[in-house]
């Protein structure tokens, strides 16, 4: 049998030829300019501090600067809604918090950009726990102590948050799903008034960073139950898991990663996520983010992309069972 190509077929091949010439001649060159970082949140927090050592290292790696763009407001929505919209070159990064993204395509069912169509995932960068904060004026002693006494009292244990729909909000719902009890929350403007909520006993829970927790730990003021990983905490070894403490198969990973906009040619999304899978095993690098209580993470896009799936459909489930609305 003799193959014909036809005039058309040959047309195809060349554009598909040249196109993919001219990718590879973009990735090689990328970058020639300063790379924008968005984050959502304000300075100080773990996003910022994950922009700012990665994009330090790829700057003094590849000799173009990058700069990061703090734009907090509406759970990180704001940042990502204008990663999204912007040009899909390669030179608009944004620094995600899934665990805050994911919850908003369903908080938010109006939100003008989609988390799954919009944004390209390019790598995971860390992972961390949040830890389980019990104020001293409770008398248990471990999670399943904790599971028994709210047995017994239904909705008269309360648990602290930042504010409807936050993580910490998210992961008390989610506990009460999980360990069959009725543990009333208690919103606050933020998470120091929540946790001086705890060290008060005007609370008796809440779900924190280690950052944020360990400090009313050291000083005697509550105590650290758990933390919400499948496996325990490098930053605190000697705290058990929540799965291991009578809640087999509970798991709330704090995940952050990069995206781009979608559209970025895959051959610059290759590029960066090579360069990040590299900062990533810097020794250097993975003891600053220790220090912070996380710990250093890469993976592939489409490994990411999993991550993110998979939050948005755990999120979704536990939002609607719990019945959360944001105003």
């Amino acid at each position: 049998m003799r193959l014909v190509l036809t005039p058309g077929y040959l047309l195809v091949a060349a554009v598909a030829f040249f196109t993919c010439g001219a990718a590879g001649a973009l990735a090689e060159s990328y970058p020639t300019k300063a790379i924008r970082m968005l984050d959502g949140f304000p300075p100080g927090g773990g996003t910022d501090f994950l922009s700012r050592t990665i994009g330090q290292k790829i700057t003094e790696s590849w000799g173009q600067s990058v700069i990061i763009d703090n734009r907090p407001g509406a759970s990180s929505n704001i940042g990502a809604e204008m990663a999204a919209r912007a040009a899909p070159d390669g030179y608009t990064l944004f620094m995600g918090l899934t665990s805050v993204l994911a919850p908003s395509m369903t908080l938010y069912p109006k939100l003008p950009y989609n988390l799954l169509k919009d944004l390209a995932p390019v790598s995971q960068v860390a992972s961390g726990v949040y830890v389980l904060l019990v104020s001293n004026s409770l008398p248990v002693k471990s999670v399943q102590e904790l599971i028994v006494l709210a047995k017994s009292k239904p909705g008269q244990l309360n648990y602290a948050s930042s504010g409807v729909g936050s993580p910490s909000h998210l992961a008390g719902e989610l506990f009460n799903l999980r360990a069959g009890v009725s543990i009333v929350h208690l919103a606050y403007k933020g998470g120091a008034p929540a946790a001086a909520a705890i060290a008060s006993g005007e609370s008796q829970l809440t779900f924190v960073s280690v950052p944020a927790g360990m400090p009313l730990v050291k000083a005697g003021k509550a105590k650290a139950f758990a933390v919400t990983t499948p496996q325990r905490s490098r930053a605190l070894p000697d705290v058990p898991t929540i799965a291991e403490s009578g809640l087999p198969g509970f798991d709330i990973t704090v995940n952050y990663g990069i995206f781009a906009p979608s559209g970025t040619p895959m051959a610059i999304i290759t590029k960066l996520n090579r360069e990040i899978s590299a900062i990533l095993k810097y020794p250097d690098v993975i003891e600053r983010l220790a220090a912070f209580g996380l710990e250093a993470k890469g993976s592939t896009p489409q490994q990411f992309s999993d991550v993110v799936r998979q939050e948005v459909n755990l999120w979704a489930k536990v939002i609607k069972e719990a019945k959360i609305e944001v105003e």
